[in-house]
């Protein structure tokens, strides 16, 4: 019997081109896998453009535009890595408004990689145990985050990891978050 952990769940994925690839499908695969309605949000429509690690991946359909898209309709929010899409992501005033719609309604959010360098932006670090790619501990400290370099941190429905290793645990910890609901 397919896994119903998160059935009736819509779960937006915020991403734009430069997004690591793995980062970005294993979530939805795993949040599919849990019965969750999934939709890619972008603040460009059609596909934007995977990387896996320093080279140029595959492309992916754009669900909804950013533009289109009421925060109000999703139950969770998914930040995939990259360099280039978080560090985009930041400079697009009406993604970091999307975003700080899940940390003031305490939505659970799950952030990969360099994923968390839009939580700054948002206002949601911090306070916050949190880890990412090793870079960021700087910016994150900075912002007043609680940075340690584990496989997996949970700090009150904010779901960070550090890199593609993690996937396995991100993801598992991702679902089981998600499925609590608000914090």
């Amino acid at each position: 019997m397919p896994d119903q952990t998160l059935a009736g769940r819509k779960v937006a994925v915020l991403a734009t081109d430069g997004f690591e690839q793995s980062e970005l499908e294993k979530p939805i695969e795993a949040l599919k896998a849990a019965g969750a309605q999934v939709e890619v949000v972008s603040p460009k429509g059609g596909q934007i453009q995977g990387w896996e690690h320093h080279d140029k991946g595959r492309m992916v359909p754009v669900d909804r535009e950013l533009s289109t898209a009421m925060p109000e309709d999703y139950d969770s929010i998914v930040l995939p890595g990259g360099v280039m899409n978080p560090d985009a992501l930041r400079l697009e005033p009406k993604a970091i408004d999307f975003i700080k719609h899940f940390v003031t309604t305490k939505k659970p959010i799950a952030a990969i990689c360099h994923g968390p360098w839009t939580l700054i932006n948002a206002g949601a670090v911090d306070g916050k145990a949190m880890t990412s790619w090793p870079s960021l501990e700087a910016d994150l400290k900075n912002a007043g985050a609680n940075w340690v370099d584990q496989e997996v941190v949970v700090d009150d429905g904010l779901v960070t990891s550090r890199k593609p290793d993690d996937l396995p645990a991100f993801c598992a910890k991702m679902v089981e978050e998600f499925a609590e609901g608000r914090h």
